[in-house]
């Protein structure tokens, strides 16, 4: 895959990582630095260590592996991290994130959908079958991407995500979830042996259209965690094509440019809308 290296301020992507990324629906880019990093990877353990008395559990539900085999897998995450942390909410503003965000979406519009983090442990970390986003938030335009940053090296062996290069250019496919809070593909179709390995670096981003296929394997190394944390954002100038679904903390935030498609109604103050 393409990697780009760190970007100084200001500078947008280039044509040959645009055109790759047009062909196979994702990219790799370096963004944070080495103290970024680490101050992100405390502010991410503390707001678990916090919050370790929650219901933290996420494991998918639906019918892509038997019940009595997920009894065994575990997820933590949290939503929302922007909430708990000014750290996270000042990632989403970073230059260079949104630099490469606006060369991708060719709008200088960029709008925060919402935000989570994933954390498998060694041993036992659950998969997550291969799927679309598309079904959790469509839009008219389908301009939502996936930001989802590595706090750990990542590779198939503890959890790493897996990809079908190209597969955006599908649209949407058949979900055939039997669960509506959750969705997964055909394993017979698009299974998770025969996707496309990701082995990304600490601090690495991997930014993905939400029609791509992809999910994660299930952490089998020793002691090997994968955090991650993901950021979903879409141009300000796209459309939901169903409202009030997966609504989430500051939704609709503005990170770059402006909200062309805002309301500014009075009598709908204090709304949320």
């Amino acid at each position: 895959f393409v990697v780009l290296h760190q970007l100084p301020a200001m500078v947008m992507l280039t044509e040959e990582q645009l055109q790759f990324y047009e062909e196979n629906g994702y990219l790799v880019v370096d963004i944070l630095t080495e103290e970024e990093m680490d101050e992100f990877s405390r502010a991410y353990d503390d707001v678990f260590a916090r919050k370790s008395n929650y219901n933290l559990e996420s494991t998918w539900k639906g019918s892509w592996a038997p019940e009595s085999k997920k009894q065994d897998m575990s997820v933590k995450s949290i939503h929302g991290l922007q909430m708990h942390s000014a750290v996270f909410t000042r990632t989403l503003l970073n230059t260079c994130l949104l630099d490469a965000c606006e060369s991708l979406l060719k709008t200088p519009n960029i709008l925060l959908h919402h935000t989570k983090a994933h954390i498998k442990p060694p041993g036992n970390g659950s998969p997550f079958p291969m799927h679309q986003d598309y079904y959790y938030f469509p839009y008219k335009n389908d301009t939502m991407m996936a930001l989802f940053f590595c706090l750990d090296d990542m590779s198939p062996e503890n959890g790493g995500l897996c990809i079908y290069p190209g597969s955006h250019k599908l649209g949407p496919l058949e979900d055939v979830s039997d669960n509506p809070a959750f969705h997964y593909l055909d394993a017979n179709k698009y299974s998770i042996e025969n996707a496309t390995p990701l082995s990304v670096k600490r601090g690495q981003v991997v930014i993905f259209s939400y029609l791509l296929i992809h999910g994660s394997y299930p952490n089998t190394s020793v002691d090997k965690q994968r955090r991650i944390f993901l950021a979903q954002v879409v141009s300000g100038d796209d459309v939901p094509l169903v409202t009030g679904i997966h609504k989430s903390p500051a939704q609709g935030l503005v990170l770059r440019g402006c909200n062309p498609n805002r309301e500014a109604d009075i009598t709908k103050r204090g709304s949320g809308e």
